[in-house]
């Protein structure tokens, strides 16, 4: 090392000021631990350098999750939304999903200066390009890889306890559209070309995968009388539990829908040819469920047209986003497909459409804390990991940034399982499933989906994010009153019970409800269909001695009172799970000592190590029949 570097010592480093970078480090700092979080470039801090919006189905559910804990995604899209709207509204209550359009430079602006206030956090402008690690052996000549720290580009040590790789789509990454290739990382930053290297010595193995973003258009050559618009929520409904709708609504900005055509389709098929993703130039793996348009329409040859969303980058830019036409083809087959879109026949592109390119880990070399198996203190969070999507990003940051100060503290690792939050499900799912692809969060990929809610992930989580010291007791004392006064409010209606007298018939006749026969309480009529908590109101007579409550608290009593039944069936499904996830799996197991195990099953989990029975139930390859071999060697051993 040259002698005249810096150096410098820290708790915990942080690699890549991504979202899954700025949630590590806010949540390391706020634990007390003394964090540098280093940025290839400041303009990169929280970029979102593809969709300008946070949330969306499942995705909503992670933000909220994440604000529960005490994370600060929610909280930042809350101050620059420039349009908010709840999804699938017309469905269950499990699926409704809160997205908002962000305006970018704001919300990149506004997480920065989060960041630079926060106490026992760094932020600084540098390319790290090694990882410092030591070996430690032990008296059997077992020996394992500790990390100790990080150098960067410019020769400057930055010791640390643990490190955290939060890389996102910069490692060795590449842009391409047609045969033109930028040796870049995202938005034209510059690229991460050291790391990777640094990291294969350390034995971790990488690999490569593509994502893209479609072309950016100038607002004021498109026709949007041509489009359907796009209007936000009348009402707003904030991402952060710590906000009223009061204190963040605005003016919103609307979007636009317009559609292909088969003319566009055309023009694609003629030029497939030309498209590096079909040509095998591009060599990383896509992600299946944001395909680009080139994939859609190869893929999908009977739809004669694909929906696209025009969306504004923010409230002072005339850049327009395109969603649903993610491509890789050459400049003038994007403006060739584009301007047969009805609105955007004599448009012009700001900035091109490109995929991109760049190393990533398999997660599955991860414990579930998000720590490397085989290098000690090295944690890794975001598209690293071989996710895709800010909010998985951001959900895996903040987990990565708990868990790294934990093991500072001394204190056990905290992992959400899949019945507690769609956290859970997401890093369970990564490292255990070996996921071939980009991964993207989904509502189908929650077996309990009807308890994990968007609407109640604080009931869920905020208990976990006060015991770490993320949530202070201000914000947990109003967390618990709010949670008194639900449940105290539900055990009421439960044993209020009214009878069919004239009022109470009368009322049933009016909203067309099948009349009494005998007494029943307040929250069997509220479980009909047609009736519900404010509408009760009117045969209520207690109500007025309960005192006002917030929507927020009615929503909570009428999904608890009318989904009851199916979500004492869940609970029930939930403690069968428990109980396989509690049957622990030895840590020096040795496979090959488990007779009847099939070859597959062997390999697979040796290779993955699982921690429990659960886990190991979930690993691909992995049969029922396995399981019950594996049950009955842990047993007869236990």
């Amino acid at each position: 090392m040259n002698v005249n570097s810096v150096v410098e010592e820290y708790d915990v480093v942080v690699v890549g000021a991504g979202h899954a970078g700025c949630e590590a480090a806010l949540a390391s700092a706020r634990m007390g631990m003394n964090t540098i979080l280093f940025t290839i470039s400041m303009d990169s801090v929280a970029m979102m350098p593809c969709n300008p919006n946070i949330g969306g189905s499942s995705k909503g559910h992670l933000v909220r999750e994440l604000d529960a804990l005490g994370g600060e995604m929610g909280k930042n899209i809350d101050k620059t939304y420039i349009q908010s709207k709840m999804l699938n509204v017309s469905k269950g209550p499990a699926v409704h999903s809160l997205r908002a359009q962000a305006d970018k430079v704001e919300y990149t602006k506004q997480m920065r200066l989060t960041l630079q206030n926060q106490e026992n956090l760094t932020l600084r402008q540098a390319e790290v390009s090694e990882l410092l690690y030591e070996v430690d052996i032990n008296e059997e000549d077992d020996f394992k890889k500790v990390i100790s720290g990080v150098r960067t580009f410019s020769g400057a040590v930055y010791y640390a306890k643990a490190v955290i790789l939060c890389t996102g789509t910069y490692l060795k990454a590449r842009c391409i559209y047609g045969d033109v290739v930028n040796y870049t990382g995202p938005n034209g930053l510059m690229a991460a070309n050291h790391l990777s290297d640094s990291m294969k010595e350390a034995g971790i193995f990488i690999r490569r995968f593509k994502t893209g973003t479609p072309a950016r258009l100038d607002k004021k050559t498109i026709d949007f009388s041509k489009m359907v618009e796009q209007k936000g929520d009348e009402h707003i409904v904030p991402f952060s539990f710590t906000n009223k709708e009061e204190d963040i609504k605005r003016e919103q900005i609307s979007c636009w829908l317009t559609y292909t055509n088969e003319e566009t389709h055309e023009i694609i098929k003629e030029n497939i040819d030309r498209s590096p993703l079909f040509s095998g130039f591009i060599e990383g793996t896509g992600p299946r469920y944001c395909p680009s348009i080139e994939d859609k329409v190869m893929k999908f040859p009977d739809k004669n047209k694909h929906q696209l969303f025009i969306e504004p980058e923010g409230e002072f830019t005339n850049e327009m986003y395109m969603g649903g036409m993610s491509s890789s083809l050459p400049e003038d087959v994007q403006y060739a497909m584009i301007r047969t879109v009805a609105g955007l026949e004599n448009v012009k592109i700001i900035r091109n459409a490109y995929a991109i390119e760049y190393d990533c880990i398999n997660a599955v070399n991860l414990k579930a804390n998000l720590e490397f198996k085989e290098l000690d203190g090295l944690f890794a969070a975001g598209q690293i990991n071989g996710s895709s999507g800010y909010e998985e990003a951001a959900a895996q940051g903040i987990m990565a940034g708990i868990n790294a100060a934990r093991k500072l503290q001394g204190k056990d690792p905290v992992i959400l399982d899949r019945s507690q939050g769609y956290i859970g499900v997401l890093i369970d799912d990564l490292v255990t499933k070996e996921t071939q692809e980009p991964y993207r969060m989904m509502t189908s990929r929650a077996e309990y989906r009807l308890l994990l809610r968007q609407d109640n992930a604080d009931l869920r989580l905020t208990d976990i994010g006060h015991e770490i010291g993320l949530i202070d007791d201000e914000r947990y004392a109003a967390f618990c009153d709010k949670r008194d006064k639900i449940n105290n409010e539900i055990k009421r209606l439960n044993e209020i019970m009214v009878g069919g007298n004239k009022k109470v018939q009368t009322f049933l006749e009016k909203y067309e409800s099948t009349p009494l026969k005998t007494a029943v309480s307040l929250a069997e009529l509220i479980r009909r269909p047609e009736l519900d908590y404010e509408k009760i109101a009117e045969i209520d007579e207690g109500r007025a001695d309960v005192g006002e409550l917030t929507p927020e608290i009615i929503e909570q009593i009428n999904i608890d009172i009318k989904y009851e039944g199916y979500i004492i069936r869940q609970k029930q499904q939930v403690e069968q799970f428990k109980k396989m996830e509690k049957k622990l799996i030895p840590e020096d197991i040795n496979y090959d000592d488990v007779s009847n195990l099939r070859k597959e099953a062997r390999q697979k989990l040796a290779a993955i190590r699982p921690a429990s029975i659960g886990q190991a139930s979930r690993i691909s390859g992995v049969s029922p029949a396995d399981i019950s071999v594996l049950l009955i060697y842990i047993t007869a051993k236990g």
